[in-house]
């Protein structure tokens, strides 16, 4: 039984793109997401304290 290394080549040069891609895709997604979580979230608008009512309290 002989070895046919052109089509083991041919297999191996596939299995390795798909790993490149995967691996560029997959960190293109993963940097959207962190930009939409770090974007999505807004902080309410806090109204600024006011110093009089707050002395009138204590």
């Amino acid at each position: 039984m002989e070895i046919n290394w052109v089509i083991i080549g041919v297999v191996v040069a596939v299995v390795i793109i798909l790993i490149v891609f995967t691996t560029k895709k997959n960190q293109k997604e993963k940097k959207k997401l962190t930009d939409l979580l770090n974007n999505d979230f807004k902080k309410p608008e806090e109204d600024e304290p006011n110093f009089d009512d707050a002395a009138n309290e204590k």
